[in-house]
């Protein structure tokens, strides 16, 4: 059950209130046959959702989307447990991201199942039972939005709202292969949310595509006039032609699961083909805001929240009640007000630490988490393996940052998703930078053995390359002849004062999943890089290594590789001429 805006509304497999019904039936039929029965705590009854949907004017935004809201989060008509039965109220009213969504004609199907009181990044502490992943059900879901983020990527809703103040609408996102955006703390009021943390949270979103996403997000923006943390900001400027993105350095990357380095060096790869300039920084200060969360006063703001509910339950504590949940929220209890300041001066210093680490750059990309534990590992350390999921996520709100996770590609089967993470306002700038993670198209020039008719231009095709046209770099390249099977000529850059000439080749164009699988093959002394093209355009190109041409024929002046070709086989044929 996929769905994708058209012309400004929402595609439904058949426009009209006859297509809203086909989708809300194959919803519940989807449910019934996934037979995933802790992804919801109140699930509403088919009849009533159809009726619902006949009402919905097909001419709204969101005609006929079907939606799924964390039960941390008002419905009407719904009672609100945020995963604790002993919590439960009857809302009078819609949330209002709830209601904005409804009036943009969206259609609730019930309420998900989470990390009790939205404490935690692992998708296991809630007395409904620990969500499975969607892909494979023996590893966790992520929390806490868990049961949002699995009912969007099983197909049951096309959007769901979360929660976020540590992770919990982007962790879930990444472990599920779908889009979590985490507007600006503030842009979207958290009126009828239950808060972890009230001063941080945040109303998030989940789809399976990045413009559904985005636009569900905006419609949600503005103060509604309750919500007093609720503001409003200028948009940052989009980024220029090649933005600048800042990645961690290396040893920030260190103890990611097996394949996840790699992974996001091709995603890194995908934006610099993309154009982008990624440069390096020291992102220390970021890290250690990011352990004040959990493990400093702002621990405190949970207790104000619901400690006085867990502190008046302790018989419920191992069942309706989670032990390690409460634990977390009575643990505020031992800091003082001295503390609070203390880490909230600590915080000042790391946040200015770390907007100077960030300077000049449009946007910070990182793993959005470290791992994806199986629910027994998890279960044998709860709070261990939690912590280590949200390195990157933990640090956003404290810091007041936009944050978008999406989607990049699958190690070893499983989804694989990177973040990107800007400062307050840069919501849009995000999603602009997102968009050339989640469908890029990258410009590759080459000169040599993946030319057209060369042995190698398969590989080119098998990737879904489709050729762009002739084109010749600038006048400072030097082309030489390389000691490889099949032969291949290297593409070296002069150095500043060298003599060059302009060498002539061809730009293809390919998606950024087919270039990715190029990069990951690229053979030594071959790497890949930038090459200036005569008009002035840089684009991705085949180059080699400097050291490679030691000793190698220099060919240059024939202009192209088949121009050097053909005087290799002239060469070859002229004695038995004469």
């Amino acid at each position: 059950m996929t769905g994708s805006f058209v012309d400004g509304g929402f595609g439904n497999g058949g426009f009209g209130n006859e297509g809203f019904a086909r989708r809300v039936r194959r919803a519940y039929a989807r449910i019934a046959e996934a037979d995933r029965p802790e992804v919801w705590i109140a699930l509403r009854p088919q009849e009533e959702v159809l009726a619902e949907a006949a009402a919905v004017d097909p001419a709204l935004p969101l005609a006929g989307a079907l939606v799924a809201v964390k039960d941390n989060i008002d419905v009407a008509g719904l009672p609100t447990t945020a995963g604790a039965p002993s919590f439960a109220y009857e809302p009078a009213a819609d949330a209002t991201a709830v209601a904005r969504l409804r009036a943009a004609g969206a259609v609730v199907l019930g309420k998900t199942n989470l990390d009790q009181f939205a404490t935690g990044l692992v998708g296991t502490r809630s007395p409904h039972g620990a969500v499975r992943g969607a892909v494979d059900p023996e590893r966790v879901s992520g929390g806490s939005s868990s049961g949002s983020a699995v009912a969007v990527a099983l197909g049951f809703a096309d959007l769901a709202l979360g929660t976020d103040t540590a992770g919990s609408g982007r962790v879930p996102a990444a472990l599920q292969g779908i889009v979590g955006v985490k507007p600006t703390r503030g842009l979207v009021p958290t009126t009828g949310v239950v808060p972890a943390c009230r001063s941080l949270d945040c109303v998030t979103v989940f789809a399976r595509e990045l413009g559904l996403a985005r636009r569900a997000a905006e419609l949600l923006e503005g103060p509604d006039g309750v919500d007093p943390l609720a503001r409003t900001g200028a948009p940052l400027p989009a980024p220029g032609a090649a933005p600048r993105v800042a990645v961690p350095t290396a040893e920030h990357l260190e103890g990611l699961a097996d394949g996840w380095a790699e992974a996001f060096a091709a995603a890194v790869e995908v934006l610099r083909a993309g154009g982008a300039e990624v440069v390096e920084v020291d992102v220390a200060p970021l890290l250690e805001a990011a352990q004040l969360l959990y493990g400093g006063a702002f621990v405190a703001e949970r207790t104000l929240a619901v400690g006085e509910h867990v502190a008046a339950h302790p018989e419920l504590v191992g069942t309706d009640l989670d032990p390690t949940v409460a634990a977390i929220v009575l643990g505020g209890r031992a800091f003082s007000a001295v503390d609070a300041f203390r880490d909230q001066q600590r915080l000042a210093e790391l946040g200015a630490a770390g907007r100077a680490a960030l300077a000049g750059t449009d946007a910070l990309l990182t793993p959005t988490t470290t791992w994806h534990p199986t629910i027994a590992q998890v279960a044998a350390d709860p709070v261990g393996a939690n912590a280590r999921m949200g390195r990157f996520t933990n640090f956003a709100n404290l810091l007041d940052m936009a944050s978008l996770a999406v989607p990049a590609g699958t190690v070893a089967g499983l989804p694989f998703g990177v973040m990107l993470t800007g400062p307050a306002f840069s919501d849009r700038v995000l999603a602009q930078l997102a968009q050339r993670l989640a469908d890029p198209v990258v410009e590759l020039f080459v000169v040599g053995a993946h030319l057209s008719g060369q042995p190698l231009n398969h590989e080119l095709v098998a990737a879904g390359a489709s050729p762009v046209g002739p084109a010749r770099t600038s006048g400072r390249y030097r082309l030489f002849a390389l000691d490889t099977v099949p032969p291949k000529p290297g593409l070296v850059r002069c150095a500043e004062g060298e003599s060059g000439a302009a060498v002539a080749g061809e730009v293809w164009r390919l998606p950024a999943s087919g270039f990715g699988a190029l990069a990951a093959a690229v053979p030594q002394p071959m790497a890949l890089g930038a090459a200036v093209l005569e008009d002035g355009r840089t684009v991705r190109s085949f180059l080699a290594e400097p050291a490679a041409t030691a000793g190698a024929e220099d060919i240059t002046h024939h202009g192209s590789w088949p121009a050097a070709l053909a005087a290799r086989r002239e060469r070859a044929v002229a004695p038995s001429a004469r």
